[in-house]
């Protein structure tokens, strides 16, 4: 069974990425390297790894990533920092 992996990493600039990989290790490698020099932490190197999830299924992996994308740097951190209590009331919107 392949796993896939949805990850954020902390910027040199304190901003986060968060990408989707089956391949972590070699991928976090890549980012550290700047292998991709049109890539967003190409110039915020050094990069850290602050949060992984894993899955088995690939649509479900490739959706939370793009849920995480829209979420706020606040939100974001409750995630990393284990606050999973916080997270319904970190939406972006005010109503």
């Amino acid at each position: 069974m392949k796993i896939y992996y949805v990850y954020i990493l902390k910027c040199a600039d304190d901003s986060y990425y968060t990408g989707f990989t089956s391949r972590l290790e070699n991928r976090i490698q890549h980012h550290n390297q700047g292998k991709h020099k049109e890539s967003y932490t190409y110039k915020r190197r050094p990069i850290e790894l602050v949060f992984y999830c894993e899955f088995t299924n690939v649509e479900i992996a490739i959706e939370t990533e793009k849920q995480l994308k829209k979420w706020s740097k606040v939100k974001k951190e409750a995630l990393i920092n284990g606050e999973y209590e916080k997270l319904p009331n970190l939406a972006k919107k005010k109503f």
